[in-house]
């Protein structure tokens, strides 16, 4: 996702083994999927590393400092391509946790409305 027209991730870190079964489906995408994206995303740094022993993940670094791992572990080339264009998608903030299911700036000194009434 671009903020202000700037993209947010930086760089993209495809790590996986080159024996391990649970790495076929990123090894598949690395073939056919991966020029394709590196092409068409031309801002964005993409880095392979092989790592052996450990299952594939995908790790986003973002220009806020921020960082966030996919585990890609047993998923098809398309699955993988998903979660990478939603790295590339994302700004890179932290997750928060809402109080309550009603969000305002200005909340009501009643309480929130429902139709729920009890006369």
């Amino acid at each position: 996702m671009a903020l202000r027209g700037v993209w947010q991730l930086q760089k993209l870190i495809v790590s996986y083994c080159d024996w391990g079964g649970s790495s076929r489906g990123i090894r598949a995408f690395m073939e056919s999927y991966l020029p394709a994206f590196k092409e068409n995303n031309p801002q964005l740094e993409v880095v392979a590393e092989v790592i052996r022993g450990q299952h594939p993940h995908l790790k986003g670094f973002y220009r806020n400092k921020n960082q966030r791992v996919i585990c890609v572990k047993n998923l098809n080339p398309d699955d993988i391509l998903l979660h990478a264009t939603r790295l590339r998608n994302a700004l890179g903030r932290k997750v928060v946790k809402l109080k309550t299911r009603h969000v305002t700036k200005h909340p009501s000194v009643q309480g929130t409305w429902t139709t729920d009434l009890k006369l």
